[in-house]
């Protein structure tokens, strides 16, 4: 079966050839040659191009093909190497043909990976750069207004120092949250994983935000909160911090006068938080990005609010990290919803 194809096709040239011999010798024969030497001769011709015809097929066509087979049969795809197949010459010019466009379809999606990677690399230079450049500025123009003679005005230095000192502190935590990140995306930071009561940490994180919320005149509570304690297995620190960043955005997206309202669903193993408000909401064009670093759905108001552009990136790197999903929906001018999943405590 392995020669099977160069059997057929070497057969086939060498009877067409014989043929075209026997033709000639019946012609030689018609005018009077003798017919016994001519059909010895048609059949050593015969036998010469048939095995010529096969000798030359294996040793310039299929025997160079079949190390490039080989080669990239051994081509890496995802990861793994193609499946191993014989070498069955019936099929091996099918093999290579199919192999082939298999591994080009892997390349092109590698190529445009790299160029996606590539893109979102520029692009979050470019975030970083301009985050960091507002409060470099800032600090620039205040204390040249200081030494160009503001130092000696009482009014203007504490005021000047005062702002200065803020846009320290919003350099300082755009470089901590990047740090966090890092750290989350590298596995350097480890999740301390303990038993918690889950009612109450959001009551703690309502508790600290509740005179942020009063502030907009908005209500912040849990809707039907549970009787008895609900119990998961969590990074005590992590999942404050998850719970106080989406109740702060809810907070400052939200209606003035409006609600936010934190709810759980029991799902056996899982328990699913959602955090919503009743506020702006975000376009259906922006969802897919609201994770990404320091993206911004309506960037001029989202700086008037504060916030370094990392927070909601973070929350997904820390409830990833728990191997835990987090997802978001949200209607335009009618509020946006967040939820996310946490492991039950036995």
């Amino acid at each position: 079966m392995r020669i099977y194809s160069s059997v057929l096709l070497s057969t086939i040239v060498s009877v067409i050839l014989t043929i075209l011999v026997l033709f000639v010798m019946l012609l030689a024969y018609l005018y009077g040659s003798n017919i016994a030497v001519f059909i010895l001769a048609a059949l050593l011709f015969f036998l010469a191009s048939y095995f010529s015809i096969l000798f030359i097929m294996k040793k310039y066509i299929i025997d160079r093909i079949r190390p490039i087979y080989n080669t990239i049969r051994d081509l890496p795809i995802s990861g793994k190497k193609m499946e191993e197949k014989g070498l069955d010459t019936n099929s091996l010019l099918h093999n290579v043909k199919y192999e082939v466009e298999e591994w080009a379809k892997t390349q092109l999606k590698e190529i445009e990976r790299l160029k996606e990677l590539e893109r979102y690399r520029k692009d979050f230079v470019g975030n970083v750069s301009h985050e960091l450049k507002t409060p470099i500025f800032n600090i620039q123009g205040y204390v040249l207004t200081l030494l160009e003679g503001g130092m000696d005005d009482p009014k203007i230095n504490k005021l000047y120092l005062s702002r200065t000192e803020k846009s320290i502190d919003r350099m300082v935590s755009i470089v901590e949250d990047l740090e966090s990140i890092t750290k989350l995306e590298s596995g350097e930071l480890k999740l301390n994983i303990v038993k918690l009561d889950l009612v109450k940490m959001v009551e703690e994180v309502i508790e600290m935000q509740q005179w942020t919320a009063a502030e907009r005149k908005i209500k912040i509570q849990i809707l039907d909160k549970p009787e008895n304690p609900i119990f998961i297995k969590a990074d005590r620190k992590r999942i404050l911090e998850v719970l106080t960043n989406l109740t702060i955005n809810a907070i400052k997206y939200g209606k003035k006068k409006g609600n936010v309202n934190i709810l759980f669903h029991d799902m056996e193993d899982n328990i699913i938080v959602e955090v919503s408000d009743d506020g702006v909401g975000i376009d259906k064009k922006d969802l897919p990005r609201i994770f990404e670093r320091f993206f911004r759905a309506d960037k001029s108001r989202s700086r008037e609010q504060g916030g370094t552009g990392l927070g909601l990136s973070i929350v997904k790197h820390i409830i990833e990290a728990h191997n835990q999903s987090i997802n978001v929906r949200s209607v335009i001018d009618k509020g946006t919803t967040f939820n996310f999943t946490l492991e039950k405590a036995k």
